[in-house]
């Protein structure tokens, strides 16, 4: 009986998304176009479940490119309503179109002088007939076994929320350095904006040598800098090769005069780089997929300047 009726929900509120695809109409461009044109901010406001959902709408237009501020209907006919100006314009989130504090503000909108887009489960609402775009988020039935909460309804609301901030993000070019510049903070913002010269080793930290260093002298340099491997570069200060442990293995039980041979001639040849300037995410990405540790990186001459080690993504959060 439990996961009959779970499922039951999953494809009421299913069917209603669906529902919403053949809705995506001339009204839903001039509700974009609305936005896209408007001057001032984003007001979003609702009541009950309709304006939590709302409250989602509005932060994702906000982190998409669009500024917004969510505004409480009961609050904004005591005093609030003062934060709305003629260039702002108002998205109004109602299932029923017709909720007392909803209708109240519309007369009031209107005389400001805002645009006023509907997200509305009934179109022949007031709140609709009185807006100058209506998103239709009607639904047959609601998920709720008893038919009262809204389950259905909101969801529904929520998806046409996120349609109309898609649709937002490509008419404004959107593109993921700004997603980035809007969410500096935590592992998303790192993902998006630390760069490998943030996080690479450098200096006494990273072991640099030429071609003609011999291993020994190589292992001494790993060792002094703690690092997991030497980046191998020729006169030029280009990277030739870089010296793992792996390479330390293969040829160790294999090669008795291994210490005394010149690096160049043990080396792995030709590995894989990155240039400053490149995202440490794009580190991450290229180790996860060759399945190595240690990533040397070069400046626009492409001459050694850094390394990154899997710890050192690890350290940053990236891992």
């Amino acid at each position: 009986m439990l996961k009959r009726r779970a499922k039951q929900v999953l494809r009421i509120e299913a069917d209603s998304i669906r529902r919403l695809i053949s809705r995506i109409d001339k009204d839903f461009e001039k509700a974009v176009e609305l936005i896209y044109a408007c001057k001032g901010m984003v007001v979003v406001t609702g009541m009950g479940k309709a304006g939590i959902v709302g409250q989602k709408i509005s932060a994702t237009l906000a982190s998409t490119g669009t500024p917004s501020l969510w505004l409480h209907s009961a609050e904004a006919i005591h005093g609030d309503l003062g934060r709305v100006r003629k260039e702002d314009t108002v998205i109004v989130v109602s299932n029923s179109g017709e909720t007392e504090e909803v209708v109240s503000l519309v007369p009031q909108i209107k005389k400001i002088g805002s645009g006023l887009i509907a997200i509305t489960g009934n179109k022949k609402s007031s709140l609709a007939k009185n807006s100058d775009a209506v998103l239709d988020v009607s639904i047959k039935v609601e998920a709720c076994p008893l038919g009262l909460a809204p389950m259905a309804s909101t969801t529904s609301m929520l998806a046409m929320g996120d349609a109309l901030c898609a649709a937002l993000m490509d008419k404004r070019k959107f593109k993921r350095s700004d997603f980035a510049f809007l969410h500096p903070g935590g592992s998303l913002g790192k993902q998006l904006l630390l760069k490998v010269e943030d996080i690479m080793r450098k200096g006494p930290s990273n072991p640099i040598v030429k071609e003609s260093k011999k291993v020994k002298d190589v292992l001494l340099a790993i060792t002094a800098s703690r690092a997991g491997s030497a980046t191998v570069i020729d006169k030029d200060k280009k990277v030739k090769g870089i010296f793992t442990d792996g390479d330390l293995r293969r040829h160790l039980g294999s090669d008795p005069l291994l210490l005394s041979r010149e690096v160049k001639d043990v080396m792995t040849k030709s590995p894989r780089t990155l240039k400053k300037g490149c995202l440490a995410v794009e580190a991450l990405r290229i180790l996860q997929e060759h399945k190595i540790d240690e990533i040397p990186i070069v400046d626009e001459e492409d001459k050694a300047i850094g390394l990154v080690d899997v710890q050192d993504l690890l350290k940053a959060g990236l891992v």
